[in-house]
């Protein structure tokens, strides 16, 4: 259990963060954000000025530190300032860098085969195959349920991933038979069904009774 106190200002931000329904990541991300902006003034960030958000982020610069985890600092410490502090002027400072568009690498069908060659268990090989054929996020794979999947008109519905949204997104029909990844399963509510149900604890060998 943690001791650590909790200063009014936070208390305050938290309170902040929560009337808004920002998620528990997002809350640990901004908090964490304000600390190493309080770290680095050394001070309360209420105190802080024009000029200090110039170095602040001058700073961020200097530590080679990338663009997503730079701009997601600054997001934090945006919400403190504009929401919390009501410091618009300050705020007004903080300003986000573009990140550069990259081609993702796409894996070739062999490599896809092989992959999915070296899983070590039934449910590995069904969660890999659904996070590649639907392009599934790691978090909303081991969410899923069989209820969300509707083999008969070949979608998966995903509840509130990210930014709290529902949306379906397609089976095609090598996921459907899951052939692909296992070679002998037919479709795929039986292997989600086995791995859903709890495990049946085996049960002892009772010797028969003596012959009268």
């Amino acid at each position: 259990m943690s001791t650590e106190a909790i200063s009014p200002l936070r208390q305050r931000m938290i309170e902040d963060m929560n009337s808004r329904k920002l998620g528990a990541h997002t809350q640990r991300s901004h908090i964490y954000s304000c600390k190493r902006f309080a770290a680095f003034l050394e001070r309360s960030p209420d105190t802080a000025t024009l000029e200090d958000i110039r170095l602040f982020q001058l700073h961020l610069a200097e530590t080679g530190m990338s663009i997503c985890n730079r701009n997601r600092i600054m997001t934090g410490v945006r919400f403190l300032l504009r929401v919390t502090l009501r410091r618009l002027d300050l705020s007004a400072e903080i300003y986000h860098l573009r990140e550069p568009q990259k081609i993702p690498q796409v894996m070739s069908p062999d490599e896809t085969r092989r992959l999915l060659a070296v899983a070590t268990s039934l449910k590995a090989r069904v969660l890999l195959s659904l996070s590649y054929g639907c392009g599934l996020r790691a978090g909303e794979v081991v969410r899923l349920k069989v209820k969300h999947i509707d083999s008969a008109q070949r979608i998966i519905r995903v509840e509130q991933s990210k930014g709290r949204k529902d949306r379906n997104v397609m089976l095609s029909p090598e996921t459907v038979d899951l052939r692909v990844a296992t070679g002998t399963i037919a479709s795929i509510e039986s292997p989600l069904d086995r791995l859903s149900q709890p495990r049946k604890k085996p049960r002892k060998n009772k010797k028969d009774p003596l012959p009268a």
